[in-house]
């Protein structure tokens, strides 16, 4: 691997994991706890009610909108439901924000201009 794209790829971890600052709220229940294949009555006896509760618009189920508060700061964090009702992804962001990442992840990827194969 070339020195500059390894700097790269470690500018760009440490400044993901410093905007959500996961470690902070690492002991929150929803975060220690909550767990792929829970059910939603499991989520909501550990998180209690959330803030919203709301359909997913891309991929079938249903996802739980909380705000995280930890030393005085609050960060956003979902839990979302597959159509059965298990927890299938937790995140420190919103459904919406959840919603746009699989709807771009599902959108072909951009016109390469007309060329053919690796380019190689």
């Amino acid at each position: 691997m070339n020195k500059p794209l390894f700097a790269l790829i470690a500018v760009l971890s440490a400044v993901s994991a410093c905007s959500t600052d996961s470690y902070v709220y690492r002991s929150q229940p929803l975060v220690a706890k909550v767990e792929t294949g829970m059910s939603k009555e499991q989520v909501l006896q550990i998180g209690g009610k959330p803030l919203t509760a709301s359909e997913r618009s891309v991929v079938p189920g249903t996802c739980f909108d909380y705000l995280l508060t930890q030393s005085g700061e609050k960060q956003p964090y979902s839990v979302s439901f597959d159509d059965a009702g298990k927890v299938d992804h937790k995140s420190f962001m919103t459904c919406n924000e959840w919603s746009r990442a699989q709807q771009k992840n599902r959108e072909p990827p951009p016109n390469m201009g007309g060329m053919v194969g690796g380019g190689y």
